[in-house]
């Protein structure tokens, strides 16, 4: 994003931040680590809070599924992409609103951020096999 989108204004920290502990609260609701639920959303939130992180990094737990919120930062919008696509999830509406910010902040038609993000967003999707797999050699255990 950095290099292609000079002029767009992000924290680039809290997006990593964001897109490596988002999940945090499976750890505690560890059912949620291989099946549905939204229950570690808020528990990784309170558990990053409780060990001294910033309420605004601290957010991205409890807001990576909320990113049709209308006061979603473009933060906010790349750490729920981050989920979707280390699996090769492709979710439409969230990268429509993405491309739309990108479209904004570069004058740029929206076809063409879209393409340019559907470059990146297949080469990270392409690999997603390989990380399902590695994650799923190691067995849970409630």
């Amino acid at each position: 994003m950095e290099g292609r989108y000079l002029a767009l204004s992000f924290d680039r920290e809290a997006v990593l931040f964001g897109a490596a502990t988002h999940d945090v609260g499976q750890a505690v609701h560890v059912s949620e680590l291989s099946g549905p639920g939204s229950a570690h959303e808020d528990t990784g939130q309170a558990l990053l809070l409780s060990r001294g992180v910033c309420p605004d990094l601290a957010r991205f737990a409890a807001t990576h599924a909320s990113w049709t919120r209308s006061d979603a930062g473009l933060e906010d919008l790349l750490v729920s992409l981050a989920d979707k696509i280390w699996k090769n999830k492709r979710v439409p509406d969230l990268e429509d609103l993405i491309v739309a910010r990108l479209s904004e902040a570069t004058g740029q038609p929206a076809w063409e951020e879209f393409i340019a993000l559907d470059e990146v967003l297949s080469r990270i999707g392409d690999r997603a096999d390989e990380r399902l797999a590695f994650q799923a050699s190691f067995p849970i255990h409630s």
